[in-house]
């Protein structure tokens, strides 16, 4: 099992910063992809960055590429999503989910075997 914990979601400016944080818990953090996906109201939940074990591979969907970049700290177990210019179509729920063996589809999911709680981010205009 592995335990997910994200903060740092809140209200910001249209053009703005952030810092979401995921802290992991039990497994060893380093076995993990990881990835930043968000949710707004009746749609499914939406690709946002991922991160390789090592943090050798990242990939970003094409709405927040060049403003959001991920990182982790494999010593603190910690994932994060620094997002720039923020826009108000970026208000969502934001999740950090952990995949144990990426198959590539590192976009979808459902590859993802744990997940956070979620932290809202709200931008306004």
């Amino acid at each position: 099992q592995v335990q997910l914990v994200e903060s740092g979601g809140g209200l910001v400016q249209a053009g703005g910063s952030r810092r979401l944080s995921c802290a992991a818990s039990g497994r060893t953090f380093s076995n993990y992809h990881m990835g930043w996906f968000r949710q707004t109201p009746g749609k499914e939940r939406e690709f946002v960055a991922f991160i390789s074990m090592l943090g050798l591979h990242r990939y970003y969907a094409d709405s927040v590429k060049g403003r959001f970049t991920i990182s982790r700290d494999n010593a603190k177990n910690t994932v994060y999503l620094e997002m720039n210019s923020l826009k108000p179509e970026d208000t969502a729920v934001y999740y950090c989910g952990a995949d144990r063996t990426s198959n590539g589809r590192y976009y979808d999911a459902q590859e993802y075997d744990y997940w956070g709680q979620g932290t809202q981010v709200t931008v306004s205009s």
